[in-house]
């Protein structure tokens, strides 16, 4: 039996210039992450991360976190990991947002206590377009295109050599995966999504029926500071 351990980034810099870097909150997250595998004796036999930089980020910190038993772990890159355009996927629906100095300035206004929330709301009223499927046209890549990408990684995943693969990713990919075991569509994409917290670990067995969705979104190794626990 093999098994995915399918991990969330750790956070993004939510509201600065370039997003995709790790805050420092996400650097200690991925570490952390590194130190609780090993504390459990779970040491994976490769790691395969999306492109984006916040994935190599967290891969790095979660082999410091590990120390020496991760240090010659082999990493693979497979872009099929690599999480949807969200900004397109905003832009599309508010193209006031195409302007980056027009979306910061909108950003700024909103009271700061409201930023996430309102963040949030926008997010999923342009998903939903997205997901919709109804204009398919106006996206880079569509839904479908999105979840066949995200299929084709996790098949690739699930077939490596290796006994335990963890894989670094997104919520929106490792949601997929999870909505896909679970309901054999996408329907819960947007719930799982909602809750996915930074360096949450999924874990995916492959047995003799194919793959298996065994936990979710687990989080443990934060919950011990609320700082560390965080959602964007």
């Amino acid at each position: 039996m093999s098994v995915l351990l399918l991990v969330r980034h750790g956070q993004a810099s939510f509201g600065k210039r370039d997003y995709d870097a790790l805050s420092e909150v996400g650097h200690e997250q991925s570490r952390v992450l590194g130190r609780a595998l090993a504390a459990r004796g779970v040491v994976p036999d490769v790691i395969v991360r999306g492109e984006l930089r916040r994935h190599r980020e967290t891969a790095e910190g979660i082999l410091e976190g590990l120390g020496g038993v991760g240090a010659e772990l082999p990493i693979e890159v497979d872009p099929g990991w690599d999480e949807f355009d969200f900004k397109h996927v905003m832009e599309v629906h508010k193209p006031l947002y195409r302007s980056r100095t027009l979306m910061l300035a909108d950003y700024v206004r909103t009271p700061a206590r409201e930023r996430r929330a309102r963040f949030q709301a926008m997010f999923e009223e342009a998903t939903e377009r997205w997901t919709g499927g109804v204009a398919d046209a106006d996206y880079r890549e569509s839904f479908t295109a999105f979840s066949e990408r995200v299929d084709a990684a996790a098949r690739r995943s699930a077939a490596h050599s290796a006994g335990t693969v963890l894989v670094v990713s997104s919520g929106g990919p490792i949601g997929l995966v999870a909505s896909h075991l679970l309901a054999g569509d996408a329907s819960l994409w947007a719930t799982l999504n909602k809750v996915a917290v930074n360096t949450g670990v999924t874990k995916v067995v492959r047995g003799r029926s194919g793959l298996t969705l065994s936990s979710y979104n687990e989080h443990t190794h934060v919950e011990h500071d609320r700082a560390l626990l965080t959602y964007r």
